[in-house]
Protein backbone atom coordinates (compact mmCIF):
# COMPACT_ATOMS: atom_id res chain seq x y z
CA UNK A 1 0.00 0.00 0.00
CA UNK A 2 1.25 3.69 -0.63
CA UNK A 3 0.86 6.42 1.29
CA UNK A 4 1.67 10.30 1.31
CA UNK A 5 4.94 11.19 3.23
CA UNK A 6 3.66 14.03 5.74
CA UNK A 7 7.10 14.15 7.86
CA UNK A 8 10.41 15.07 6.98
CA UNK A 9 11.22 14.07 3.71
CA UNK A 10 14.90 13.58 5.02
CA UNK A 11 14.42 11.62 7.83
CA UNK A 12 12.22 9.51 5.64
CA UNK A 13 14.85 9.15 2.83
CA UNK A 14 18.07 8.51 5.49
CA UNK A 15 19.76 5.37 3.83
CA UNK A 16 17.71 5.36 0.53
CA UNK A 17 19.55 5.22 -2.56
CA UNK A 18 18.26 7.26 -5.59
CA UNK A 19 17.95 4.31 -7.98
CA UNK A 20 16.76 6.10 -11.22
CA UNK A 21 19.70 8.97 -10.58
CA UNK A 22 21.21 9.52 -13.83
CA UNK A 23 24.55 9.47 -12.03
CA UNK A 24 24.08 6.14 -11.69
CA UNK A 25 23.12 5.08 -14.90
CA UNK A 26 19.13 6.04 -14.72
CA UNK A 27 17.41 6.53 -17.97
CA UNK A 28 13.96 7.88 -19.71
CA UNK A 29 13.67 5.61 -22.15
CA UNK A 30 9.84 6.41 -23.69
CA UNK A 31 7.36 8.43 -23.26
CA UNK A 32 3.70 8.89 -24.45
CA UNK A 33 4.64 12.97 -25.38
CA UNK A 34 6.95 15.27 -24.60
CA UNK A 35 5.74 18.04 -26.92
CA UNK A 36 6.20 20.97 -24.58
CA UNK A 37 9.66 19.72 -22.16
CA UNK A 38 11.88 16.61 -22.76
CA UNK A 39 11.64 13.65 -21.08
CA UNK A 40 15.22 13.53 -20.37
CA UNK A 41 14.54 17.03 -17.83
CA UNK A 42 12.71 14.26 -15.56
CA UNK A 43 15.96 12.58 -14.05
CA UNK A 44 17.77 15.72 -13.94
CA UNK A 45 19.45 16.80 -10.92
CA UNK A 46 18.43 19.63 -8.58
CA UNK A 47 14.39 20.61 -8.77
CA UNK A 48 14.24 22.11 -11.79
CA UNK A 49 14.23 26.15 -12.48
CA UNK A 50 12.30 28.65 -14.09
CA UNK A 51 12.99 31.03 -16.71
CA UNK A 52 10.81 33.97 -16.93
CA UNK A 53 9.94 34.92 -20.70
CA UNK A 54 12.10 32.08 -22.22
CA UNK A 55 10.02 30.38 -24.88
CA UNK A 56 10.75 27.90 -28.12
CA UNK A 57 8.98 27.26 -31.01
CA UNK A 58 6.60 25.17 -29.36
CA UNK A 59 5.82 27.62 -26.16
CA UNK A 60 7.05 28.38 -23.04
CA UNK A 61 10.41 26.60 -21.88
CA UNK A 62 9.79 24.17 -18.78
CA UNK A 63 12.82 22.53 -16.97
CA UNK A 64 10.49 19.38 -17.02
CA UNK A 65 8.71 16.65 -18.65
CA UNK A 66 5.84 18.08 -19.93
CA UNK A 67 2.80 16.51 -22.41
CA UNK A 68 0.74 18.54 -24.58
CA UNK A 69 -3.14 19.27 -23.74
CA UNK A 70 -4.94 15.84 -24.15
CA UNK A 71 -8.09 15.84 -25.90
CA UNK A 72 -9.13 12.26 -25.81
CA UNK A 73 -9.44 10.01 -23.23
CA UNK A 74 -6.71 8.46 -21.29
CA UNK A 75 -2.97 9.39 -20.01
CA UNK A 76 0.15 10.27 -20.82
CA UNK A 77 2.68 8.19 -19.49
CA UNK A 78 7.18 7.54 -19.33
CA UNK A 79 9.26 4.50 -19.13
CA UNK A 80 12.26 5.06 -16.99
CA UNK A 81 14.97 2.26 -16.48
CA UNK A 82 16.95 2.75 -12.94
CA UNK A 83 20.29 3.06 -12.88
CA UNK A 84 20.66 0.36 -9.86
CA UNK A 85 17.70 -2.10 -9.50
CA UNK A 86 16.20 -2.14 -6.69
CA UNK A 87 13.24 -2.29 -3.80
CA UNK A 88 11.28 1.09 -4.14
CA UNK A 89 10.67 1.90 -0.76
CA UNK A 90 9.29 5.84 -1.45
CA UNK A 91 9.06 8.14 -4.56
CA UNK A 92 9.18 11.81 -5.26
CA UNK A 93 6.93 13.13 -7.64
CA UNK A 94 8.02 16.97 -7.87
CA UNK A 95 5.57 19.35 -10.07
CA UNK A 96 8.17 22.51 -9.25
CA UNK A 97 7.29 25.68 -11.41
CA UNK A 98 4.25 23.26 -12.91
CA UNK A 99 1.21 25.22 -11.29
CA UNK A 100 -1.40 25.70 -13.96
CA UNK A 101 -0.22 22.72 -16.27
CA UNK A 102 0.56 20.00 -13.44
CA UNK A 103 -1.00 16.67 -13.91
CA UNK A 104 -4.33 16.06 -10.86
CA UNK A 105 -2.98 12.67 -10.55
CA UNK A 106 -0.37 10.16 -11.18
CA UNK A 107 0.54 6.53 -10.21
CA UNK A 108 3.88 4.55 -10.77
CA UNK A 109 4.12 0.94 -12.06
CA UNK A 110 7.31 -1.35 -11.95
CA UNK A 111 9.00 -4.42 -13.72
CA UNK A 112 11.83 -6.52 -13.72
CA UNK A 113 13.58 -7.36 -17.09
CA UNK A 114 16.92 -7.83 -18.55
CA UNK A 115 18.54 -5.42 -20.88
CA UNK A 116 18.84 -7.63 -23.47
CA UNK A 117 15.26 -8.29 -23.57
CA UNK A 118 13.90 -4.71 -22.61
CA UNK A 119 12.15 -4.00 -25.90
CA UNK A 120 9.35 -6.74 -24.30
CA UNK A 121 8.49 -4.31 -21.52
CA UNK A 122 6.45 -2.70 -24.03
CA UNK A 123 3.75 -5.48 -25.14
CA UNK A 124 0.66 -5.31 -23.81
CA UNK A 125 1.41 -8.74 -21.46
CA UNK A 126 4.28 -7.45 -20.11
CA UNK A 127 3.17 -7.68 -16.31
CA UNK A 128 4.12 -4.17 -15.11
CA UNK A 129 2.87 -4.39 -11.11
CA UNK A 130 1.50 -1.26 -9.90
CA UNK A 131 3.22 0.26 -6.81
CA UNK A 132 1.64 3.59 -6.35
CA UNK A 133 -1.58 3.72 -7.39
CA UNK A 134 -3.70 6.66 -8.96
CA UNK A 135 -2.41 9.75 -6.41
CA UNK A 136 -3.51 12.98 -5.97
CA UNK A 137 -0.70 15.51 -6.70
CA UNK A 138 -0.03 19.26 -5.81
CA UNK A 139 1.02 22.05 -7.93
CA UNK A 140 4.25 23.20 -7.28
CA UNK A 141 5.82 20.57 -5.10
CA UNK A 142 7.22 17.85 -3.90
CA UNK A 143 4.77 14.82 -4.05
CA UNK A 144 6.43 12.61 -1.98
CA UNK A 145 4.92 8.56 -1.40
CA UNK A 146 6.26 5.56 0.95
CA UNK A 147 6.01 2.14 -0.81
CA UNK A 148 5.54 -1.28 0.53
CA UNK A 149 6.51 -4.22 -0.70
CA UNK A 150 10.00 -6.19 -0.92
CA UNK A 151 9.89 -7.10 -5.03
CA UNK A 152 13.03 -5.36 -6.57
CA UNK A 153 12.66 -3.87 -10.25
CA UNK A 154 14.47 -2.47 -13.06
CA UNK A 155 12.39 -0.15 -14.81
CA UNK A 156 9.54 1.80 -13.91
CA UNK A 157 6.32 3.44 -15.85
CA UNK A 158 5.12 6.95 -14.12
CA UNK A 159 1.65 7.25 -15.52
CA UNK A 160 0.29 10.56 -15.40
CA UNK A 161 -3.51 11.74 -15.43
CA UNK A 162 -4.70 12.95 -18.12
CA UNK A 163 -1.56 15.20 -18.95
CA UNK A 164 0.84 17.79 -17.75
CA UNK A 165 4.18 18.50 -16.75
CA UNK A 166 6.59 16.95 -13.65
CA UNK A 167 9.86 18.50 -12.79
CA UNK A 168 11.75 15.89 -11.79
CA UNK A 169 11.14 11.94 -10.36
CA UNK A 170 12.93 10.19 -7.95
CA UNK A 171 12.85 6.60 -6.90
CA UNK A 172 14.23 5.93 -3.70
CA UNK A 173 14.78 2.33 -2.31
CA UNK A 174 17.46 -0.13 -1.38
CA UNK A 175 19.80 -1.34 -3.83
CA UNK A 176 19.19 -5.63 -5.46
CA UNK A 177 22.58 -7.07 -5.84
CA UNK A 178 23.47 -10.32 -7.19
CA UNK A 179 26.77 -10.96 -6.09
CA UNK A 180 29.00 -13.55 -7.75
CA UNK A 181 30.12 -15.60 -4.35
CA UNK A 182 33.44 -16.88 -6.83
CA UNK A 183 34.65 -13.47 -7.56
CA UNK A 184 36.70 -11.00 -5.04
CA UNK A 185 34.78 -8.07 -4.70
CA UNK A 186 34.09 -4.51 -3.42
CA UNK A 187 32.07 -5.76 -0.55
CA UNK A 188 30.49 -2.33 0.62
CA UNK A 189 30.06 -0.89 -3.24
CA UNK A 190 26.63 0.74 -3.59
CA UNK A 191 26.06 -1.03 -6.72
CA UNK A 192 26.89 -4.75 -4.70
CA UNK A 193 24.08 -3.63 -1.89
CA UNK A 194 26.28 -2.08 0.23
CA UNK A 195 24.74 0.34 2.88
CA UNK A 196 26.31 3.64 4.41
CA UNK A 197 24.35 3.42 8.06
CA UNK A 198 26.01 5.55 10.98
CA UNK A 199 28.10 8.03 11.28
CA UNK A 200 29.16 10.42 14.17
CA UNK A 201 28.76 13.46 11.65
CA UNK A 202 28.13 14.69 8.25
CA UNK A 203 27.59 18.32 8.18
CA UNK A 204 29.60 18.87 5.02
CA UNK A 205 28.62 15.81 2.54
CA UNK A 206 26.76 12.45 3.28
CA UNK A 207 28.23 9.27 4.17
CA UNK A 208 26.70 7.71 1.28
CA UNK A 209 29.07 8.98 -0.96
CA UNK A 210 31.57 7.24 0.56
CA UNK A 211 30.66 4.05 -1.46
CA UNK A 212 29.28 5.54 -4.64
CA UNK A 213 30.68 3.86 -7.87
CA UNK A 214 33.22 5.47 -10.04
CA UNK A 215 35.65 8.59 -8.56
CA UNK A 216 34.42 11.77 -6.74
CA UNK A 217 34.12 14.52 -9.38
CA UNK A 218 35.16 17.09 -6.84
CA UNK A 219 34.97 17.51 -3.11
CA UNK A 220 31.50 17.52 -2.26
CA UNK A 221 30.99 14.17 -3.83
CA UNK A 222 32.94 12.72 -0.71
CA UNK A 223 32.36 12.22 3.01
CA UNK A 224 33.09 15.02 5.53
CA UNK A 225 32.59 16.31 9.16
CA UNK A 226 32.95 19.56 10.18
CA UNK A 227 36.09 20.64 12.23
CA UNK A 228 36.29 18.81 15.73
CA UNK A 229 36.79 21.04 18.68
CA UNK A 230 36.63 18.70 21.36
CA UNK A 231 38.47 15.33 21.94
CA UNK A 232 37.54 11.67 20.22
CA UNK A 233 37.61 10.99 16.19
CA UNK A 234 34.39 10.97 13.58
CA UNK A 235 33.40 7.46 12.06
CA UNK A 236 31.18 5.91 9.84
CA UNK A 237 29.66 2.64 9.89
CA UNK A 238 28.91 0.45 6.80
CA UNK A 239 27.14 -2.69 5.59
CA UNK A 240 28.81 -5.05 3.54
CA UNK A 241 26.18 -6.23 0.43
CA UNK A 242 27.56 -9.57 1.14
CA UNK A 243 29.70 -10.83 4.03
CA UNK A 244 33.57 -11.41 3.36
CA UNK A 245 36.99 -12.42 3.56
CA UNK A 246 38.76 -9.15 3.48
CA UNK A 247 41.94 -8.85 1.03
CA UNK A 248 42.62 -5.01 0.20
CA UNK A 249 41.58 -1.60 1.19
CA UNK A 250 41.75 1.78 -0.89
CA UNK A 251 40.93 5.01 1.15
CA UNK A 252 40.57 8.05 -1.49
CA UNK A 253 41.26 11.43 -0.06
CA UNK A 254 41.05 12.78 -3.83
CA UNK A 255 40.00 16.39 -3.81
CA UNK A 256 40.78 16.77 -0.12
CA UNK A 257 43.77 18.83 -0.16
CA UNK A 258 43.77 20.73 3.28
CA UNK A 259 40.52 19.36 5.17
CA UNK A 260 41.92 15.05 5.07
CA UNK A 261 41.99 13.10 8.08
CA UNK A 262 45.07 12.67 9.41
CA UNK A 263 44.72 9.00 10.13
CA UNK A 264 42.49 6.42 9.29
CA UNK A 265 42.03 3.11 11.04
CA UNK A 266 38.97 0.03 9.82
CA UNK A 267 37.47 -2.39 12.48
CA UNK A 268 34.83 -5.08 11.12
CA UNK A 269 32.65 -7.25 13.29
CA UNK A 270 29.95 -9.89 12.00
CA UNK A 271 26.62 -9.20 13.06
CA UNK A 272 24.32 -12.00 11.08
CA UNK A 273 20.77 -10.98 10.56
CA UNK A 274 20.71 -7.97 13.32
CA UNK A 275 21.27 -4.03 12.65
CA UNK A 276 23.98 -1.94 13.56
CA UNK A 277 22.87 1.68 14.02
CA UNK A 278 24.95 4.95 16.22
CA UNK A 279 23.06 3.89 19.12
CA UNK A 280 23.99 0.14 19.39
CA UNK A 281 27.18 -0.26 17.78
CA UNK A 282 29.21 -0.45 20.95
CA UNK A 283 26.94 -3.95 21.52
CA UNK A 284 28.83 -5.87 18.52
CA UNK A 285 32.59 -7.16 18.73
CA UNK A 286 34.52 -5.07 16.68
CA UNK A 287 38.10 -6.44 15.88
CA UNK A 288 40.48 -4.03 14.43
CA UNK A 289 40.98 -4.83 10.39
CA UNK A 290 43.42 -1.91 10.20
CA UNK A 291 45.65 -0.39 12.73
CA UNK A 292 45.89 3.71 12.18
CA UNK A 293 47.23 4.62 9.11
CA UNK A 294 48.85 7.86 7.83
CA UNK A 295 47.12 9.63 4.87
CA UNK A 296 47.97 12.05 2.61
CA UNK A 297 45.55 15.10 0.62
CA UNK A 298 44.36 14.30 -2.75
CA UNK A 299 45.71 10.65 -2.74
CA UNK A 300 44.89 6.88 -3.37
CA UNK A 301 45.83 5.24 -0.57
CA UNK A 302 46.12 1.54 -1.21
CA UNK A 303 46.77 -1.15 1.46
CA UNK A 304 47.08 -4.70 1.56
CA UNK A 305 50.01 -5.78 3.94
CA UNK A 306 48.56 -3.77 6.47
CA UNK A 307 45.36 -5.49 7.04
CA UNK A 308 45.66 -7.79 10.24
CA UNK A 309 42.60 -9.72 10.24
CA UNK A 310 40.83 -10.68 7.18
CA UNK A 311 36.92 -11.99 9.11
CA UNK A 312 34.21 -12.47 7.03
CA UNK A 313 33.12 -9.75 8.32
CA UNK A 314 29.53 -8.26 7.65
CA UNK A 315 29.72 -4.26 8.85
CA UNK A 316 33.06 -1.91 8.87
CA UNK A 317 33.69 0.92 10.99
CA UNK A 318 35.88 3.07 9.24
CA UNK A 319 37.84 5.64 11.91
CA UNK A 320 39.09 8.90 10.95
CA UNK A 321 41.52 11.38 13.01
CA UNK A 322 40.42 13.37 14.18
CA UNK A 323 37.88 14.82 11.48
CA UNK A 324 37.80 15.87 7.97
CA UNK A 325 37.19 14.05 4.34
CA UNK A 326 37.39 11.37 2.75
CA UNK A 327 36.41 10.53 -0.96
CA UNK A 328 35.74 6.78 -1.64
CA UNK A 329 36.17 3.90 0.42
CA UNK A 330 36.45 0.70 -1.38
CA UNK A 331 37.05 -3.03 0.35
CA UNK A 332 37.83 -5.35 -1.96
CA UNK A 333 37.60 -9.02 -0.66
CA UNK A 334 36.23 -13.02 -1.26
CA UNK A 335 32.33 -13.08 -0.57
CA UNK A 336 32.16 -15.19 2.30
CA UNK A 337 29.83 -19.09 1.40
Amino acid sequence: MDDPINEDPGAVFTNLVELASEEFGGKVLEVSDDFFAEKENLLKPGRGVFKPGKFTDRGKWMDGWESRRRRTPGYDWCVIRLGLPGKIKAFDIDTNHFLGNHPPYASVEGIWADQNKEQQIFSDNAGWQELLERSPLAPGSQNLFSISGDSAFTHLRLKIYPDGGVARFRAYGEVFANVDDKKQTDLIALENGGKAIACSDMFFSPMINLIKPGKAPNMGDGWESRRRRGPGNDWVILKAGVAGHIKSILVDTSHFKGNYPDQCSIDGCNAGGHTIDEMNQHEFDWEPVMEPQKLKPHEKHHFEREVIRHGPYSHFRLNIFPDGGVSRLRIYGDPAV
